[in-house]
This record gives structure tokens, sequence and C-alpha cells, in this order.
């Protein structure tokens, strides 16, 4: 909301507003805005729920510490909405198609997450939103995410070619004379099919889901595109919800990812580094870099009091949200093949669930008694089972979303 005042100052040549002009002047703002957000609403809403008595209701699995737990404030997940939603109206363009998709899933998975907990704690129905329900929902996201991006005129996506390149009849090239100034060589960059997307570690690292129907690609791609965005808009969702487990692990996963998808999205949406790096140019993907950075600070100010022990939980309000948000704006910025590095941290917890249950009903079929592979799922609770303090669990997984993380941005160069 504030870039339409300040583009009015600025043509009434109001000193500094040209501030606005500057994606790092309002990313840093949000990130800004978001924290404080978080920090000061953040402990209203903690007394809040603490005064309503929304506290969680622990069911006991014999693990170290849980019982404790039992009475903290659930719901917070309220303040990382508020914390990215706030920033990301006031300092992103509202009118950018990938800043209306993000908002929408934002409030989409944020709603549903919010019944499930509210089903949990005010009609006392510990099971919550029917599961079928929950994946309803998160299919809907996709639908909708996947048809916007895929049929919307304000999805572009350019490619670098050699300054040999003969233009064919049905390419478009980038007109605009800053980006030809911008590129700063004798290269072109043309208009390439909306479906592309990026292969880590090829040389030739694009990849169209058009090509997977050969000549009726551009009329039938849909069909191939919307199920792979609602497949990973469901299993990333998930897998955040299911790695909200312990106190901090979650949250700061999500902003470690946060930073990552922050760094593609700047490269990819600022035409000299997508240059530089021969990586593809997406036009308008620069308001994504606000959004995250709103993310980030939304992920960072919720540790204040998410960290162990917690003050508060984030519920199903947060991690839907925070799942979907990682997934759809991988999407938008076409690095969702990067997801299996990337949201490791997410997937194998994810996985460890599928496995576990799996091989249970295998063995129990097979044997007449069920076996497991871990002490229990998700994965981090086999590890306290194991006798490992919560707080020195959380660390780790940090540190190996860290060094996820980094391999992430180094696939822009290693191929």
């Amino acid at each position: 909301m504030l870039t339409y005042l300040f583009n009015y100052l600025e043509s009434m040549n109001f000193p500094g507003a040209g501030l606005f002009d500057y994606i790092s002047f309002r990313a840093g703002m949000a990130l800004i805005t978001s924290l404080i957000v978080s920090i000061v609403f953040g402990k209203r809403l903690i007394r809040l729920l603490q005064k309503q008595q929304i506290g969680e209701s622990i069911r006991d699995l014999g693990l170290e510490g849980q019982l404790s737990k039992a009475g903290t404030p659930t719901m917070g997940g309220l303040i990382i909405l508020a914390s990215i939603l706030i920033p990301t109206l006031l300092f992103a363009k509202l009118d950018n198609i990938y800043i209306i998709t993000m908002l929408l899933s934002t409030v989409w998975l944020g709603t549903i997450g919010f019944i499930d907990d509210y089903i949990k704690v005010f009609k006392k129905n510990k099971a919550g939103l029917a599961g079928k329900f929950k994946v309803i929902g998160q299919v809907g996201v996709g639908i909708i995410v996947g048809s916007m991006l895929y049929f919307s005129d304000d999805v572009r996506v350019h490619k670098k070619v050699d300054a040999d390149y003969v233009l064919t009849a049905d390419e478009v090239l980038v007109t605009e004379a800053h980006l030809a100034l911008e590129a700063g060589d004798n290269s072109k960059w043309i208009k390439t099919d909306d479906m592309t997307t990026t292969i880590p570690f090829l040389k030739s690292n694009e990849f169209n889901y058009n090509w997977l129907l050969g000549d009726n690609g551009k009329s039938w791609g849909w069909l191939i595109f919307i199920p792979v965005v609602i497949f990973i808009v469901v299993f990333i969702s998930n897998g955040a919800n299911l790695t909200d487990g312990l106190d901090g692990l979650a949250t700061g996963s999500s902003a470690i990812i946060g930073i990552a998808l922050a760094v593609l999205a700047y490269v990819s949406s600022n035409v000299k580094f997508a240059d530089y790096l021969d990586v593809m140019y997406i036009p308008l993907a620069e308001e994504l870099v606000i959004f995250i950075a709103a993310f980030v600070g939304a992920c960072i100010g919720f540790l204040w009091y998410n960290s162990f022990p917690a003050q508060v939980f984030m519920g199903d309000t947060g991690s839907l949200a925070l799942g979907g948000i990682i997934a759809v704006f991988a999407i938008s910025i076409r690095k969702e093949l990067l997801i299996p590095i990337l949201c490791g941290v997410f997937i194998i917890e994810n996985a460890s669930v599928i496995l576990q249950v799996g091989w249970f009903k295998i063995t129990k079929k097979r044997f007449g008694e069920g076996r497991r592979i871990f002490l229990m799922a998700p994965l981090h609770h086999h590890y306290q089972k194991k006798g490992i303090h919560e707080a020195k669990i959380v660390a780790r997984f940090w540190i190996v979303a860290i060094l996820l993380a980094v391999v992430t941005i180094v696939t822009l160069k290693v191929r």
C-alpha cells in the first residue's frame, strides 16, 4: 500500500521517496516490520491465549519433558500470519501476480490450520479437522495456484541466448531498453515457454513440462503442471506440520529455507545476476523478495517465544501455512525441483512417518505382528526416545537445514 503513496510523493519530488524503488530497501523494511509485529503482537496474543486458557493438551507418549508442555498456549500461528501479511500489504505491490498468489496461499492454508486448531481447542476434539478436509483444502490451493501460474499473462520467463542465435518467428525478444543495457553484453533475452523450470546439477538445467505431452503440450500442459503443484503443496505443507513437534524445530528450519529462497528469488528477478549466473530471468518476481523477507522475519520473531522452552506453539495455523508458503514460493520462482534438497528436513520427517506406518502394516500382515523401523515417528521423536535432549535435536536439525540450504544455492553454478 505504501508503494502507491511513495510513488505519488516521488512524482512530487518529495525527498527520500525514491527509496521505495529499491527492492533491497523495501525487503529490509518488511523484515524489520515483521520482527516488530511478531514480538509485540506475539506477547499480547500469548497473554490473551493464557487468559482464555487456550492451551495444548498433551497425549502421553513417554517422551522426556513432554508432560511439562501441557497447557502451553497454542494457535500461535496467528502471530506468524500477521507478521507476514502486514509487512507484505505495506511494502509490496499488491497488483503483482506473484504477491496475489502468495497472499492467497497464506490466508487459505492458515485458515485451514486455524479451523483444525479451533476444533481441537474449543470443541475439545483432539482429532481436529478430518484429514480428508485438510487434503481437500490443500488440493484447492494447488489447483488455484497452478492455474494462476499457468494461465496468467503476467507470468513470464526469459532465458539468455548467444549473440549468434537466430530468433524464430514464434520467439519474443525482450525489447525493454533497460533490460538490454543491464545485460551488459551482446547476448539476447528471449521469452521462453512459461512452463519451463530449473533442473539442478545439469549444464542444460531447464525442463519444460509441456515437453511431456509433445505437440499438444502448449494446449494441455496444465494437465501435468497443476497435479505437480498439488503434490508439492500437499507434501511440503504436511511435512512442515509433522516437523512441528519440538520447540523451534519447524520455525527455525522454515527461516533457514526462507533465506535460501530469498537468494534464489533475488537472482532470478534481477537481470544482471540472471545474466551472470546464466539462469532464467523472471520479470515481476522481485516483489517476492519483499514477501519472503517478511516470512523470514516472522519465523525469527516467532522463535523469540517458540524456542526451548516454548512459551507458545504455532499449531496447525502456523505449520500448514509455513509449508504451503515454501512450496508455492519455490514453484513461483521455478525452483520446485530443488525442493528435495532445500526442504530435506521436512521431507525426511514426512518420509519417516510414511515408512514407519507402511512397514508396520506390511509386517503385521505378513508376520501377524507389526514391526517398526524407528523407535518412534516422526524422526525427531526417534532421537528423543534415544535419550537426546530436545534442544540438541533441534540444533542439529537446524545445522542440517543450513547445509541443505547452502547446497541449494550452490546449485546455481554447479552443473
